[in-house]
C-alpha cells in the first residue's frame, strides 16, 4: 500500500512513498473533483478546488485554495465526550510547596529588561563553573519601550516563569532605569519564599556580577535538600506543539500526541494546547468538546480574538502554511488546523487560558499564544507546562525553557537527524500500533520527568520570546 485515505468521507488519499514525480506526504484525487467543490481530509472540508481536479491527480497549491475568512458567529452544540483509559504510573519530581511538582530543579536567571541579557549571560557562564548547579538564563529584547498591552504582557511572562516549578532558585536581575521596574515587577509578583527568589538591579551594585554570584549561591545551599520523590500521573503538565509539519504530522505525531494527552487527563493530569491561528478551520470541533457553555465562550473569544488581531494588523488569517509545510505536503491552513488540533486528543476541553496565565484546572486547557515555535513553546512554559511534546515532520532543535521532547513524524527524519529526535512516530506507518506508540512515548515522558535529558537539553537550547503586537518607543 503506497497511499492512505484517512476517513471514509475523504475524496483524497495521502502518498506513503513517491509516486509520478508527486513527493511522499503529498494528497492525490480518489475522484473527479470539480471547481469550488470541497475538499475532503479527516472526514472534513480543508478547501475548496481551485480547478477541476481529475481522480489520480496532485491536490496542492495549484489547484487547491482555502475556505477561511473573519469572524465568526459560533452556537454552542456540544457532542459525546470520548473517555480514554488512565495511564497508568509515576515519576519521580520535586514536591513545590503551592502543590505543583518541578521536573527539574533548576536556578534561572531572569533579565527585566533587555539590556541585561549579556551581563545575566557572563553571570551564567560564571556560575556554572563555580557553583556547580544547573543555571540557566533566558534573554529578550523587551522590559523598556513599551507600552499597554505589549508591557504588561512582559511582566507577566517574566512573573509566569519566576514561579516555574520547574525553577527551583530564582534571580530577578534588573538594570535599575527600565519601564519595567523592579518595584512594578514584586507588585505583579506577589508574595515569595525570600530563600528561593532573590532580586538584584545592577545599577545599584559597585560589581554586578559578584553580587549576583553571592545570592546565586545562596540559592544553591537552599536547593541542595530537594529531594526527588515519586509523584503520580495527575501531578504531570504537558505542553503540545508542532513545529515544521509535513504531510504525515495529522497522521503519525499528532495523533500519538493526542492518544497521550488523552491518557494523562483522564488519569487526572493535564495538557496545554496553543497556537491559536493553527485551529481556525478546525476551532469547530474544539468547541463542540467543550465541558460547558462558558468554556465554549472563552474558546469563541480565544478564536475571533486572534482573527481580530490580525484583521487589525491588515493581515489575512489564513497566511499560513510556511513554506515548509508546503513542501511536506500541507497545502491550506484548514488543512493544518485539522492536522494541529489532534494533539489535543479527543478528551474534553476544560478552560481557556489568557497569555501566561498558569494552568489550575486539570485536563485539556486551550493557551492563548501563537503559531510560531518558541513564542508558543514560551507561553505554554508559561502556563506552567513541565515539558513541551514537540512533532515535527521537517525538524528544528528549538528547545525551551522546560524540557523539550520532539517527535518525529516518519521515520526518514527521526534516522538523519537523531541528534535532535526523542521519539520516532513514524513507526506508526510501518505496522507499530497506536496504543503500543501511545504507551512507549508515555513511558519516555515519565522518564523524562524523572530527570532523563531531552536532546534540546543535551545540546543546550533552551530559548524564550515573548509576544509583541504594539508600539515600541
Amino acid at each position: 500500500m503506497d497511499q492512505i485515505k484517512l476517513h471514509e468521507l475523504d475524496n483524497v488519499a495521502v502518498l506513503l512513498s513517491p509516486r509520478d514525480q508527486i513527493p511522499a506526504g503529498h494528497k492525490i484525487a480518489l475522484k473527479d473533483i470539480a471547481k469550488g467543490e470541497k475538499v475532503i481530509k479527516y472526514g472534513n472540508p480543508i478547501g475548496i478546488a481551485a480547478a477541476d481536479i481529475k481522480a489520480g491527480e496532485w491536490v496542492h497549491s495549484h489547484n487547491l485554495k482555502t475556505a477561511l475568512s473573519g469572524e465568526k458567529d459560533y452556537t454552542y452544540q456540544p457532542k459525546p465526550i470520548h473517555s480514554a483509559a488512565p495511564f497508568a504510573g509515576s515519576f519521580m519530581g520535586y514536591a513545590r510547596p503551592d502543590g505543583r511538582v518541578g521536573i527539574r530543579n533548576e536556578i534561572w536567571v531572569l533579565p527585566l529588561v533587555g539590556c541585561v541579557n549579556h551581563t545575566a549571560q557572563r553571570i551564567v557562564q560564571k556560575a556554572e563553573k563555580e557553583v556547580g548547579a544547573p543555571v540557566y538564563t533566558f534573554p529578550h529584547p523587551y522590559g523598556c519601550s513599551q507600552l499597554g498591552e505589549d508591557h504588561n504582557r512582559t511582566r507577566d511572562l517574566l512573573c509566569a516563569l519566576a514561579r516555574h516549578p520547574n525553577a527551583g532558585g530564582v534571580l530577578v536581575l534588573g538594570l535599575g532605569c527600565e519601564n519595567n521596574t523592579m518595584d512594578a515587577f514584586k507588585a505583579q509578583l506577589g508574595p515569595v519564599d525570600e530563600k528561593r527568589v532573590k532580586f538584584l538591579i545592577c545599577q545599584e551594585q559597585e560589581d554586578e556580577e559578584e553580587a549576583a554570584l553571592s545570592l546565586i549561591r545562596a540559592l544553591r545551599e537552599e536547593l541542595k535538600n530537594d529531594k526527588r520523590t515519586s509523584q503520580p500521573v495527575s501531578k504531570l503538565v504537558i505542553g503540545l506543539k508542532c513545529g515544521g509539519s509535513d504531510g504525515f504530522s495529522g497522521i503519525t505525531a499528532n495523533p500519538l500526541l493526542g492518544a497521550v494527552s488523552d491518557g494523562i487527563c483522564a488519569a487526572g493530569g493535564t495538557a496545554l494546547l496553543t497556537e491559536v491561528p493553527e485551529m481556525f478551520g478546525a476551532e469547530e470541533l474544539l468547541m463542540a468538546r467543550c465541558r460547558d457553555e462558558k468554556v465554549f465562550q472563552k474558546t469563541c473569544n480565544l478564536i475571533n480574538g486572534f482573527k481580530k488581531y490580525y484583521q487589525d494588523n491588515h493581515m489575512p488569517v489564513y497566511e499560513n502554511p510556511s513554506p515548509g509545510n508546503k513542501a511536506g505536503g500541507i497545502t491550506t491552513l484548514e488543512e493544518k488546523s485539522l492536522g494541529c488540533t489532534q494533539k489535543g486528543g479527543l478528551g474534553a476541553v476544560e478552560d481557556v487560558l489568557p497569555y501566561a496565565t498558569p494552568v489550575t484546572q486539570p485536563g485539556l486547557n486551550l493557551v492563548w499564544g501563537p503559531g510560531n515555535d518558541i513564542c508558543a513553546v514560551t507561553s505554554l512554559t508559561a502556563a506552567g507546562a513541565q515539558m513541551i511534546l514537540f512533532t515535527t515532520g521537517r525538524g528544528t532543535p528549538l528547545g525551551g525553557p522546560a524540557p523539550t521532547l520532539k517527535v518525529a513524524t516518519n521515520s526518514s527524519l527521526a534516522q538523519r537527524k537523531s541528534g535532535w529526535i526523542d521519539f520516532n512516530a513514524g513507526q506508526l506507518l510501518s505496522g507499530t500500533a497506536m496504543p503500543d506508540a501511545a504507551q512507549a512515548l508515555f513511558s519516555l515522558v515519565l522518564d523524562t520527568a524523572s530527570g532523563k535529558e531531552t536532546k534540546a537539553e543535551q545540546n543546550g537550547y533552551r530559548e524564550i520570546a515573548i509576544f509583541k503586537s504594539g508600539v515600541t518607543l
